[in-house]
C-alpha cells in the first residue's frame, strides 16, 4: 500500500509538521507532495486530494485521510508496532489528553506567534492571554519531565503522538526567544536534535515562499 503525504510550506504550516513527524520520526516509509499555500492555486490544489481543502493529507492507497488527530490515530492502528500512544493505560490517557489540548486550544499562542522557522531573532509582545499558554505549556511539559524522564527524553519517554503535536510549540519558542525553565527542557533539546527536525528545518530554511500574514514580530 502507497503512503503519501500532502503538506503546506514546511516553513510556516504546523499542522503538516505535526503529521510529518509522526511518519518521520516512526521510520514509517512514505512520500510527500507539497502544496504551496495562500496562493493562488492552493484551493485547487488542495481540492484534489481532501474535501476539506486544508493540509495534512494522508493517502493510504485509495483512503484519505484529513485532520492531523485523525491522522495520528488511524497511524497508531494501522502501525501499532510503532507505539505511537504510550503503552501504560495511564500514561496513553494523559498523553491524550494534551494531545487533545493541544490540538483544540491556545488560540492566543496561533494568533501571536504563528510557526516562522525562518525568523529567528523575532521578538513579539507578551500580552496576559500568551503568557498563560507559555505558562501552561511549561507547566505540561514540566509535568512530562517529572514523571517520564527516567524513560527517555521525549514527552512520555519514548516518541508518541503528544511530540508531533506539541514540536510546532518548540520551533515557535526558538524562533521569538521564549526562555524554558529548567524542569521544561528535555523534550525541547531532544526535539530539535533529532534528525527528523533537522531534516524539516533544512527544507523550510530552502523555501521561498512568504505568507506575509505569518511575518509576526521584528
Amino acid at each position: 500500500m502507497q503512503t503519501s503525504l500532502v503538506i503546506g510550506n514546511k516553513n510556516y504550516s504546523s499542522w503538516s509538521l505535526r503529521a510529518w513527524l509522526l511518519l518521520a520520526e516512526t521510520g514509517i516509509e512514505f512520500s510527500e507532495q507539497r502544496v504551496p499555500l495562500d496562493i493562488e492555486s492552493t484551493a485547487t490544489e488542495l481540492a484534489r486530494f481532501s474535501p476539506s481543502g486544508r493540509v495534512p493529507v494522508l493517502l493510504l492507497g485509495d483512503e484519505i485521510i484529513w485532520d492531523t488527530f485523525a491522522i495520528a490515530e488511524t497511524l497508531a492502528e494501522r502501525w501499532p508496532e510503532k507505539e505511537l500512544w504510550p503503552a501504560d493505560a495511564a500514561a496513553r490517557a494523559h498523553a491524550r489528553s494534551i494531545s487533545a489540548e493541544m490540538h483544540a486550544g491556545f488560540a492566543s499562542l496561533r494568533e501571536t506567534m504563528p510557526m516562522n522557522c525562518r525568523a529567528m531573532g523575532r521578538k513579539v509582545s507578551i500580552p496576559d492571554d500568551l503568557a498563560t499558554d507559555i505558562n501552561r505549556i511549561f507547566d505540561i511539559w514540566s509535568d512530562c519531565q517529572r514523571q517520564y524522564h527516567s524513560a527517555g527524553d521525549w514527552l512520555f519517554g519514548k516518541f508518541s503522538v503528544a511530540d508531533a503535536m506539541f514540536a510546532p510549540v518548540v520551533l515557535r519558542f526558538r524562533t521569538y526567544g521564549i526562555n524554558l525553565p529548567e524542569s521544561a527542557s528535555a523534550y525541547p533539546e531532544r526535539l530539535l536534535n533529532s534528525k527528523a527536525m533537522q531534516n524539516w528545518l533544512a527544507a523550510a530554511e530552502s523555501e521561498v515562499e512568504v505568507i506575509e500574514t505569518d511575518e509576526k514580530g521584528q
